[in-house]
């Protein structure tokens, strides 16, 4: 472990916030020069039930691969309204399953309603460059660094894909130099578009506040913001999701072939709100392997070393 990582784990824990909830991870720090417009009193992280609230000190917890490395990282976003963070559930889940194809994950706790935006868009690019300039000493290749997000966190993961060269996700420091584009997405039952009839109202309230002005409606209405330089996306919902209806991963793949950008989406009869990666659920349980397809075919997965 380098001298920088040693620091990065002894400042998270300093700190005093919370981790994921499984132990002896390596925990970096994403802004050891001081979070932007850090709130003082802003009282103590905590986590209940497998979610985290009040993020104060972002952080990007490492899961390194079982299977041998394939040099790919995939940067991952859990849900909660941007109220909380469902870690355990979608986050722990999905982590679990990268790494027995060996894939290093890298679990993104980021700032919610006590910032709102941009703050979960800083941590997202601030995550990406991290991983893709400190590839080498993660053991991946900086051309296969990919996101993923559920719910919320598909709103986080969705706002990298579309606004990585962002200058409201940038700072001042050197690693701003380093792109913040995701080589590839993956979003489960995304948060979307910011827009009524369709806008998950405690997600948009959460992240804009009350009666947000209409053109930062418009900038995190992601559907809008799709170019061509958008990076490949893997879309799943479920046809009964009455929390964030599968309209919103509708908008976005309408948006992304408009753009000619490469996309698969699937809309599974049942899989309602927030399965994450669980059984049961039939077809819609298959989601992660049909995700894993994907990305052989695209060249991110290799199958060597493949136990899934």
């Amino acid at each position: 472990m380098t001298a920088l990582v040693l620091a990065a784990v002894v400042s998270s824990l300093a700190a005093g916030g919370a981790q994921s909830p499984r132990p002896n991870r390596l925990v970096i720090v994403l802004w050891p020069e001081g979070v932007p417009n850090a709130k003082a009193n802003a009282g103590v992280e905590r986590v209940e039930d497998g979610r985290v609230y009040n993020v104060q000190n972002p952080t990007l917890t490492v899961v390194p691969p079982e299977a041998k490395p394939n040099g790919t990282a995939v940067v991952v976003c859990a849900g909660g309204s941007y109220m909380r963070l469902a870690i355990e559930n979608e986050a722990e889940g999905v982590a679990e399953r990268l790494r027995k194809v060996g894939v290093t994950t890298f679990i993104l706790k980021y700032r919610l309603v006590e910032y709102g935006h941009p703050a979960p868009l800083q941590d997202v690019l601030r995550a990406i460059r991290v991983v893709r300039s400190r590839a080498a000493e993660f053991g991946v290749r900086p051309d296969r660094v990919g996101v993923m997000g559920a719910s919320a966190g598909g709103h986080v993961a969705a706002s990298a894909a579309t606004l990585f060269d962002s200058a409201e996700g940038r700072t001042t420091a050197a690693v701003d130099r380093i792109s913040a584009r995701p080589d590839f997405v993956a979003l489960l039952y995304p948060v979307i578009t910011m827009r009524a009839p369709h806008a998950h109202e405690a997600s948009r309230q959460n992240l804009l506040g009350n009666n947000p002005a209409e053109a930062v409606v418009a900038r995190l209405s992601l559907e809008g913001q799709v170019t061509a330089n958008t990076p490949p996306v893997f879309l799943v919902h479920g046809a009964d999701d009455r929390s964030v209806p599968a309209h919103h991963s509708i908008l976005f793949y309408e948006a992304l072939l408009k753009a000619q950008v490469p996309v698969e989406l699937h809309v599974y009869e049942r899989g309602a709100h927030g399965f994450g990666t669980a059984a049961g659920l039939g077809p819609a349980s298959s989601w992660v392997d049909r995700w894993f397809d994907w990305m052989r075919a695209h060249g991110w997965l290799d199958s060597s070393g493949d136990q899934s």
